[in-house]
């Protein structure tokens, strides 16, 4: 079996969870050796990992004028002909045409993160996709998150196979339910469009049925998992010399992940023990509010910023914290917390996140809670037998969470959509 996955970032070059996600789940599924993956991005760097796949660059594919979409032309097309119309039209036309103009050949241009013209990267790469699909031969078509659906959508309308898309995250989610209507509509379309949803916890299940209106049967969670640390990783010194505590905020420094529930819960701590410093690693749009508030509630001296980490920066971060703290509003699941369980780091999650799911070793709090999210902080800096027990217990439960095994449900649901052709 073939498969052509649709991503948007891929280790080392990422931004986010979703390349991080993207790799461990294509490794995972590699392991299949009747499995082939070809992973389409907008712009590769060169310097990814292909020993486990094959990855095309959206930059890289050369298109001529017929590849341009029905976007591009619908207000002049919109009165006369649909879209699925006007693909028909064009692809029954050049169907068996061999295009000898090369002047008119050029590739489009992506920045290979998230610009200002987002919206018109994810159109122009719904547009190369449609090329891709016409070369490249496979079973089934996999998209993973919202910036691709157009890029699935188009592959699927192209080749006639089965789509089947991948959801990281919603707007919801992101916006604590100020959904943005355009990207809301790209993501209603994707879900309507594919052959089977597949989501990373049971809370954003949910949420694509409640909010997105979509048949329960057509939805199936799979778990995210965690990659094995390199041996150099787990080899890192875990206090460098610090005789204080230390707790640590890492990801994105946005609504989403609650971190003004962060500072004011560090300040409670703080009122209570002096021999604790607060670690916020990463960057975002609330990160000067943050570093207001930390100086509101003068705990200045005991709060770092450290911004942007990646790579071997954040396990080096995790080896040197004692606590780790997710207090995310809306996480659909969080690959963070297990990455410091791996490092033998007790986590303290929000019950509103996906790994919350699946995790019995980590302290659960409602993220809203600043009282019991300060009281969990300062009990496992305070007491050795309970940070004892999570630290070992933790690593045990999180070593048994695997990609390979996503892998395998992730393929049962290939094997089922293809059994409905």
């Amino acid at each position: 079996m073939k498969a052509l996955m649709f991503g948007w970032e891929f280790p080392p070059h990422i931004l986010g969870g979703l390349g991080t996600a993207s790799f461990g789940l294509i490794r995972g599924m590699s392991l299949q050796k009747d499995l082939e993956i070809v992973f389409v991005m907008p712009k590769p760097w060169g310097d990814e990992d292909q020993s486990f796949l094959r990855i095309i660059g959206a930059c890289n594919t050369p298109i001529v004028w017929r590849d341009v979409s029905y976007e591009y032309v619908g207000r002049r097309l919109s009165k006369y002909m649909s879209p699925q119309l006007y693909y028909n039209l064009r692809d029954h036309i050049y169907a068996d045409f061999s295009y000898r103009n090369t002047d008119d050949l050029g590739c489009i241009e992506f920045s290979g993160c998230y610009p200002d013209n987002l919206l018109e990267e994810i159109n122009n790469y719904s547009i190369v996709a449609g090329v891709i699909a016409r070369t490249e031969q496979y079973d089934i078509i996999h998209a993973h998150d919202w910036l691709t659906y157009p890029a699935g959508i188009h592959a699927k309308n192209v080749s006639g196979k089965p789509l089947v898309i991948h959801v990281h995250a919603t707007d919801y989610d992101r916006s604590r339910g100020n959904v943005n209507p355009d990207v809301y509509g790209i993501e209603k379309n994707g879900m309507d469009n594919a052959d089977h949803i597949i989501t990373v916890s049971n809370l954003t299940r949910a949420t694509v049925i409640e909010k997105y209106h979509q048949n329960p049967s057509k939805v199936t969670t799979v778990h995210n998992a965690v990659e094995p640390p390199a041996k150099d990783i787990l080899a890192l010194s875990d206090r460098r010399g610090v005789t204080d505590k230390i707790v640590t905020f890492l990801g994105r420094i946005t609504m989403q992940k609650g971190p003004e529930y962060y500072v004011e819960a560090a300040a409670k701590v703080l009122a209570r023990s002096g021999d604790v410093r607060f670690i916020m690693a990463g960057s975002g749009d609330m990160m000067n509010e943050m570093i207001r508030l930390a100086a509101e509630r003068s705990i200045s001296d005991r709060f770092h910023f450290t911004g942007f980490m990646k790579g071997k920066q954040v396990y080096e971060i995790l080896k040197s914290s004692d606590v780790y703290v997710m207090p995310s509003v809306s996480e659909p699941f969080g690959i963070s917390p297990l990455e410091a369980m791996q490092c033998g780091v007790p986590s303290i999650i929000s019950k509103q996140s996906g790994c919350a799911e699946i995790l019995d070793y980590a302290v659960k709090v409602d993220y809203w809670d600043i009282d019991a999210l300060a009281d969990a902080i300062y009990g496992l800096i305070t007491y050795p037998a309970l940070h004892q027990f999570l630290k070992e217990e933790g690593l045990r439960e999180v070593n048994g969470i695997k990609w390979e095994y996503a892998g395998q449900k992730v393929r049962n649901i290939y094997d089922r959509v293809l059994s409905w052709q």
